[in-house]
């Protein structure tokens, strides 16, 4: 049996929630083009995203610890597939659609520069006087400009839905800015960007705390005092005694069980209270309808707070992240003060773009490892250039 896209598409439309977005029913491209056979549009979507150069160097990209601090780490490539896998799940259980989830989740972390946050905030405060730097815009940027793989347009020629779930990537961590770019700040997210966005926050916190733990900044005993902590020791019947790597694996395998469950529980008793008919009746709401439960919340917010005081501004993670700025920071100065020291590629598109936005560009593009090197050939004398 050969199922071909417009079959697909009948599957959607028969199987998928009626406030879910089907491919058949997509706004479009920006730029016109024949569509698969055998893939729909989401589908081919997120396949040309896996195909770009920015998803590939997000293996060498920091999520909280830099590159060289360990095989073991999560990277912004391997947060970036979690994210994915945990948005497949709640899509499948509320009725969404499943490959225009993956397809945002895929891209939503393409524009993060190297270092992670210290980074985007460096390039923000260098980018003040020149339309400043976020990493989710950059999304859009990668997506729509920079990519450079077909003949007749720029970027990726994505549909309108993939963009728009990038533009609303919106979690505690990151504010969407929907008015800038051209997408209507009226209308919320989709359900799809929405479970993105939960499915990013979820992995955060998870996989940050795994990553505290592997690390030993952060230790089981510190965690005592947290609730959603104790809950998950009793959940594994775990004493509290001898801490191994399979009760840190158990543990934090049940913690994301427990919160994908929350998610649908919470998200499909909302929406059990609406009448909602079309996608764009979910947009219009005052109020998203991928939620957790307010106790969760609750949990979730006791356990941020604990990974901010005792993680993320830990010394040797501040150590690394002011570093971070000040690599990024003076690549940035020499760059302008000779432009000649760029490679001609950069300097090609400097006159379309500005200088400030071409050098803030190749810069986001880099890999942690490639911007030490860089680092190293502009600034230490015993390295070749």
């Amino acid at each position: 049996m050969i199922v071909t896209r417009q079959r697909q598409e009948e599957i959607e439309a028969q199987t998928l929630a009626p406030y879910a977005l089907k491919s058949g029913q997509s706004k479009g491209r920006h730029y016109p083009e024949p569509e698969a056979e055998y893939r729909t549009a989401f589908q081919r979507d997120r396949d040309r995203i896996l195909h770009t150069t920015a998803f590939r160097r997000l293996e060498y990209k920091t999520q909280v610890f830099i590159n060289y601090e360990g095989d073991y780490y999560r990277t912004r490539l391997t947060h970036t597939l979690e994210v994915a896998q945990i948005g497949r799940s709640l899509a499948r259980a509320l009725g969404a659609n499943e490959d225009l989830v993956e397809a945002i989740c895929l891209s939503h972390d393409l524009g993060h520069p190297p270092f992670g946050h210290s980074g985007e905030t460096v390039l923000n405060k260098l980018m003040a006087d020149y339309g400043g730097f976020d990493h989710n815009k950059q999304s859009l940027r990668i997506v729509t400009k920079l990519e450079n793989r077909y003949p007749d347009w720029p970027g990726l020629n994505l549909t309108y839905e993939v963009r728009e779930g990038i533009v609303k990537h919106e979690t505690e961590y990151d504010l969407s800015d929907s008015a800038a770019s051209g997408f209507d700040p009226e209308l919320r997210g989709s359900l799809e960007a929405q479970i993105a966005n939960v499915a990013d926050e979820l992995a955060y916190n998870a996989h940050d705390l795994d990553d505290g733990l592997r690390s030993g900044l952060i230790t089981p005993e510190q965690l005592n005092e947290i609730e959603l902590w104790q809950m998950l020791k009793e959940s594994v019947g775990w004493d509290g005694k001898l801490f191994t790597e399979q009760i840190r694996h158990r543990l934090i395998r049940r913690m994301i069980g427990i919160e994908i469950d929350d998610v649908i529980q919470a998200t499909g008793a909302n929406l059990a209270q609406h009448d909602l008919p079309t996608p764009e009746a979910l947009q219009r709401l005052p109020y998203n309808m991928v939620v957790h439960s307010e106790r969760l919340s609750a949990l979730n917010q006791e356990l941020k707070s604990f990974l901010y005081a005792n993680l993320y501004r830990h010394h040797r993670v501040v150590r690394m992240a002011v570093k971070a700025e000040r690599f990024i920071a003076q690549l940035f100065e020499t760059y302008l003060e000779e432009p000649q020291q760029l490679p001609p590629s950069v300097r090609r598109v400097a006159d379309g773009r500005g200088i400030h936005r071409a050098v803030c560009d190749y810069i986001a593009g880099m890999t942690d490892r490639f911007a030490l090197e860089e680092w190293q050939r502009l600034y230490d004398p015993f390295t070749l250039p």
